[in-house]
């Protein structure tokens, strides 16, 4: 019996321009700056980021769209999902707010993004939940790649 968390996946691995994509959140700086200087040591982005197949939000993976950005990158791996799947909650990372799926869905696509580190994607999986990372791929793929498209 499959996984719930494979029967959210739409797709494998696939490259996409990074203009596509939208951000939901905004990001925090010193984060930032800590993974791109981790990318740029590897000289690889080690895991996919996970997008919406209907809306090309990021769901999880910010902060490495946004070092790919900065390091000049043209594609990004990406997994896509059925952000609709009821499988899929969203949770918030801030105490005493309360975030809907509509609310993602609104940020992404208006450009008014949430503080960094608002949103908190899970996954149920019977009567488990994990956080939607548990469904990241490992790419391990070059950054000098990702520049030439």
């Amino acid at each position: 019996m499959a996984l719930a968390q494979d029967m959210l996946l739409v797709s494998e691995v696939q490259f996409v321009e990074l203009k596509k994509l939208l951000q939901h959140e905004e990001y925090d700086p010193i984060y930032l700056k800590e993974l791109t200087d981790e990318i740029v040591l590897d000289k690889a982005l080690k895991y996919a980021i996970v997008i919406d197949k209907d809306t090309n939000i990021i769901l999880d993976g910010v902060h490495r769209f946004n070092a790919l950005k900065r390091l000049g990158c043209r594609k990004v791996p990406v997994i896509y999902l059925d952000y609709n799947s009821p499988l899929i909650k969203v949770d918030t990372w801030k105490k005493g707010l309360h975030l809907t799926k509509k609310d993602v869905v609104k940020a992404g696509l208006s450009g008014k993004k949430f503080s960094p580190k608002t949103s908190k994607h899970m996954i149920r999986n019977g009567d488990n939940t994990s956080h939607i990372s548990t469904i990241e791929k490992e790419v391990n793929v070059s950054v000098d790649s990702l520049r030439t498209g």
